[in-house]
């Protein structure tokens, strides 16, 4: 396959949807297109020669065009804003209502707008949280910490194993005018700070490993689908939302009575 960026997509039937999303996530976890036709899942990924091979190995019949000129364009019109949680979340060429409360992430940045369904859920169940101090973990574009300033929460930490994402959260935060501390630090092994309000939105088997070492009084997880429940020993489970096959959770630190 010569140089360049790629266009793969794959078609799923129904039946394969859930495993189908799980598998694009781990391949693509800064994001790619999703929709359905004729009851058939349709998954799009622009990826440079070598990732779009790998793509394309994992999905059978897969389909793959080289990109061609004037694909920003094209690329710009998937990045679509999103209201969740009293919110606006979009791209910085896109323009919210002058009353909303708004989180812009240039998805040029990488990691994605935020539009995706699992974060749009976690904002829906950042909003319904009791108000205190958070910390992200496994930030990616700073998009959960941002809205959680938007939505008042305070002081804010966040952190990822992964410098660019860090970087990328800083300057997003910058960007919106909010406060975040974010580091590097690998939640899945480091010692975690304590908050009143912990998020994790990774994939199933990062989220559980996090939430057994999470000191918060709320823990609010995503990125897996509505088939899954993450095991969380010692927490009592209070809410899940679901949105296009996928799902997050809100947790107590304690077991719920009875």
């Amino acid at each position: 396959m010569s140089e360049g960026l790629f266009r793969v997509a794959v078609h799923v039937s129904a039946e394969r949807a859930e495993e189908a999303r799980a598998r694009a996530l781990e391949l693509a976890p800064g994001g790619f297109e999703e929709s359905e036709a004729a009851g058939t899942l349709i998954l799009v990924f622009y990826a440079p020669a070598a990732a779009a091979e790998a793509i394309a190995s994992a999905f059978p019949n897969p389909e793959i065009t080289p990109v061609e000129p004037g694909w920003e364009d094209r690329w710009r019109s998937f990045h679509r804003p999103a209201r969740v949680g009293g919110l606006w979340i979009g791209p910085p060429w896109e323009h919210p209502d002058p009353e909303e409360l708004a989180v812009v992430i240039d998805p040029g940045r990488a990691f994605g707008t935020g539009a995706h369904p699992t974060t749009r859920l976690c904002v829906e169940l950042l909003a319904r949280a009791g108000r205190g101090s958070l910390l992200d973990v496994g930030c990616g574009s700073g998009v959960l910490s941002i809205a959680a300033a938007r939505l008042g929460f305070d002081p804010i930490v966040a952190i990822d194993v992964d410098p660019v994402a860090v970087e990328t959260t800083i300057a997003n935060a910058a960007a919106n005018g909010v406060e975040v501390e974010a580091y590097v630090l690998d939640g899945e092994e480091a010692e975690l700070p304590r908050a009143d309000v912990a998020v994790a939105n990774v994939l199933l088997a990062p989220v559980e490993r996090i939430l057994a070492r999470l000191d918060s009084g709320v823990a609010i997880t995503s990125g897996y689908l509505v088939a899954d429940m993450p095991a969380a020993p010692g927490r009592g489970h209070v809410d899940r939302v679901e949105l296009d096959g996928w799902a997050a959770d809100m947790f107590t630190a304690a077991p719920l009575p009875g």
